[in-house]
């Protein structure tokens, strides 16, 4: 058995560049050095000695430590023949003063500049108190004594743990979980053969040479190893089939139960470490109780392992643990993408050259086949399910074709699991085309249209529909049903996002409206009902635009990237779009050109499963814009003269959107009011709407203006037609299944009637 105990200390550093530690409780010794790490080296070597030799240690008399600073004014005084003589000047001296209680309960503080500790009984006293004993302290010093008690420039609260360990009988020896000594594996890692963990891996199908290589490898010649290959390659399941074949055969050595292959991730191990030194400390028993078991550390990502615990790579968890790899302490085996590789490369060199790699290569076509179908045979068979023949070819097909970016079998292998999976919970006995389909159009958004190719597709109906989203845009309309047929037929490049358009004209004339009926023709269809993603590149044009759109301020993604990487079937819509910084249009040409993100880490976001639209009021301020006679050309020449060359080249199509004139007006107020006529509202009493001309021509009239097109409507309809809706109804709540009746009144505005 062992048992642990935390003692607090306060660290903290001079502005001579000297730190200082010492513990809380009393008669503990005080160390000093050129670093904190040095300090709390030392008083670590002093609470380990004196566990090693004395046997017994006291738990520590100072809990719940916390920290505040104070400030007190001192009027310094020479002394001179036992007579004071005051300064006429005052000194402010600020102090940190640590305060908490003892194990009985009454409270304790200590002000660790000052040398000075004392306890007290009510809360509310503490800084009353604090004052008088630093003013004791100091009141009466000269001014070179005062000189000693100057402020820190840096001061923390930490702790440091010690383990004392009683020596085991023989035949004591328990089970990993159930021994104390691994009290850091069991809070930071977990076998990586366990039930549970293992559970979430697919089996390593057709992966035989690779699970031998790297088997050999770990069991045998005992070195490091880092698997490299593309998301979804298979190095994770490879792992966990490595990780049960090694468990077996050390357990069947050893009689018992025993675990070798450590699984753990670089935020797992800095959990909950609070102060300095903690996470260090933390890896140090990781890797002395790994050393012990003759285990081996297992991460899923080693970028994250460079990026993570201090201030930058220098000082992160990876190049601590890379000092013990270089000493033959710890053996780890790691994963990371191309990519990502290069990234650690670049921010820690010499980190990758302590592993062996070994790359792992995504499927061709006909094993990508057949590992689908032996994954069919296998689910399918746990979970007493019927499966078409056709099933393993139809998840290929829709993933290749849909998700050609994806490695196979990856993301392929974990729809077919979850589809089946849910096959089962919904008491089905057989897994058909059709529930393939189904699953896929619930994830992707993607209409069956698309999905069966036996479905013909009339580019009439898909204009028609367009236009009765977006009136009197013909020209937009056409570009959105150009893009859907190119879709549809499969003619659009695999290697770029499906379509990168760019929307001009006046603001207000529908150019946004398209944009959103595109995002519901293409991907409203799932279980995520809006897939469009609109980001105001006004926010994205200062210093620094660039950078914000793709990581966050602590180097990870940003929530942009995030909502791709969670849901690539998207539209992206980048509204006014030339008011972002000319970084920003380096960044999206690659994205345009390859359809990829790769950010400052090699992460890389694609982006060939999306729609991105951009609008700009480019040209609109040209001569003619506010009128009724259009002139595309002014709006692609605006766009061409404002963009660079290499960046227009890149855009499929400039769309330009025409000025709204009387009648489209009046048409797009009568569809404003239709679908005010559909509000939940109004639906779940069954209360029906109708009106006249003169109300449609009423909204039309004070909706609209040259410079902001038909958007200020809806503003029209909130307040003329929507607020005395809602009035009525308020005043009534009676009313059900009768007709609202919109009219003139005889004031020139609106008036509703219950008929």
């Amino acid at each position: 058995m062992a048992k642990t105990f935390r003692y607090p200390v306060f660290v903290m550093e001079s502005y001579s560049g000297l730190f200082t530690g010492m513990f809380l409780d009393e008669d503990l010794p005080t160390a000093t050095g050129d670093s904190g790490k040095e300090v709390l080296f030392q008083l670590k070597e002093y609470l380990d000695w004196k566990a090693e030799s004395l046997r017994w240690m006291e738990d520590p008399a100072f809990l719940e430590p916390r920290i505040m600073d104070m400030r007190i004014q001192v009027t310094p005084a020479y002394v001179r023949n036992e007579r004071n003589f005051p300064c006429s000047e005052t000194l402010a001296i600020s102090y940190p003063c640590v305060y908490g209680r003892e194990p009985g309960g009454m409270f304790r503080a200590m002000l660790p500049t000052l040398g000075v500790r004392f306890g007290y009984y009510e809360q509310d006293t503490l800084k009353a108190l604090a004052q008088h004993f630093a003013a004791a302290k100091l009141s009466g010093m000269e001014p070179l004594g005062l000189a000693g008690y100057l402020p820190v420039k840096s001061r923390v609260l930490t702790e440091i743990v010690v383990t004392l360990k009683h020596r085991a009988k023989p035949g004591d020896r328990k089970a990993w979980h159930e021994d104390e000594a691994l009290e850091a594996l069991a809070i930071a890692a977990e076998p990586l053969s366990l039930k549970k963990v293992r559970g979430e891996y697919a089996h390593a199908c057709l992966r035989d040479k690779e699970v031998q290589d790297l088997y050999d490898r770990l069991r045998t010649k005992r070195v490091s190893v880092l698997l490299v290959g593309e998301p979804g390659a298979g190095k994770t399941t490879i792992l966990g089939k490595v990780a049960r074949l090694i468990d077996r055969d050390a357990s069947q050595q050893a009689g018992h139960k025993t675990y070798r292959l450590w699984n753990t991730s670089a935020q797992r191990i800095i959990a909950g470490m609070r102060y300095l030194g903690q996470w260090e400390e933390r890896c140090e028993k990781l890797v002395g109780e790994l050393s012990g078991l003759g285990g081996t550390l297992c991460v899923n990502n080693l970028l994250e392992l460079v990026r993570t615990g201090g201030q930058g790579p220098l000082d992160s968890v990876g190049a601590l643990l890379a000092h013990y790899m270089r000493k033959g302490e710890l053996t780890m085996v790691a994963e990371a993408t191309p990519a990502e590789l290069d990234a650690c490369r670049r921010l820690l060199p010499g980190f990758a050259e302590l592993f062996q790699l070994l790359t792992i290569e995504p499927f061709n076509e006909t094993d990508a086949k057949s590992v689908l179908k032996e994954m069919s045979d296998i689910v399918s068979r746990n979970l007493q399910l019927a499966v078409e023949p056709a099933v393993p070819a139809m998840i290929y097909r829709l993933f290749s074709r849909f998700a050609p970016y994806a490695a196979f079998p990856g993301q392929a292998v974990s729809f077919l699991i979850n589809t089946f999976d849910k096959a089962g919970e919904q008491k089905k006995t057989l897994v058909t085309r059709d529930l393939i389909l189904n699953a896929f159009a619930r994830q992707s958004g993607l209409p069956e249209l698309f999905l069966r190719d036996e479905k013909p597709l009339e580019r009439s109906e898909v204009l028609d529909c367009f236009k009765a989203r977006v009136i009197g845009q013909e020209r937009g309309c056409s570009a959105a049903a150009d893009v859907v047929t190119r879709f549809k037929s499969g003619m659009n490049d695999p290697a770029r996002p499906v379509s990168v358009l760019i929307f001009c004209g006046p603001t207000g004339v529908g150019k946004t409206a398209l944009a959103r009926a595109l995002s519901d023709y293409f991907f409203g269809h799932g279980d995520e009902s809006d897939r469009l993603i609109r980001l105001d590149m006004s926010e994205y044009g200062g210093y620094g635009g660039a950078a914000r759109l793709v990581t966050a301020p602590d180097g990870g993604p940003s929530d942009f990237i995030k909502r791709m990487r969670r849901q690539p079937f998207s539209l992206v819509l980048l509204d006014e779009i030339e008011k972002a910084n000319p970084q920003v249009f380096d960044v999206l040409m690659n994205v345009f050109d390859e359809g990829r993100l790769a950010d400052p880490y090699g992460r890389v976001t694609s982006f060939r499963s999306a729609i991105i639209i951009m609008t700009s009021n480019l040209g609109a301020t040209k001569k003619g814009s506010l009128g009724f006679c259009e002139r595309p050309a002014v709006y692609e020449d605006a766009v061409k003269n404002y963009f660079r060359p290499e960046f227009f080249n890149r855009m499929d199509g400039v769309v330009t959107f025409d000025a709204l004139p009387d009648e489209i007006i009046l048409k797009i107020a009568g569809k404003e009011l239709r679908d005010l006529a559909g509000r939940e509202g109004l639906k779940e009493y069954g209360i029906k709407l109708a009106w006249s001309e003169e109300v449609v021509a009423y909204i039309a009239k004070v909706g609209f203006d040259a410079r902001y097109g038909a958007r200020p409507l809806q503003r029209a309809l909130e307040t003329f037609v929507v607020t005395p809706i809602a009035r009525l109804l308020s005043e009534s709540p009676e009313l059900r299944n009768v007709q609202l009746r919109l009219e003139m009144g005889k004031d020139g505005r609106i008036a509703v009637t219950a008929g």
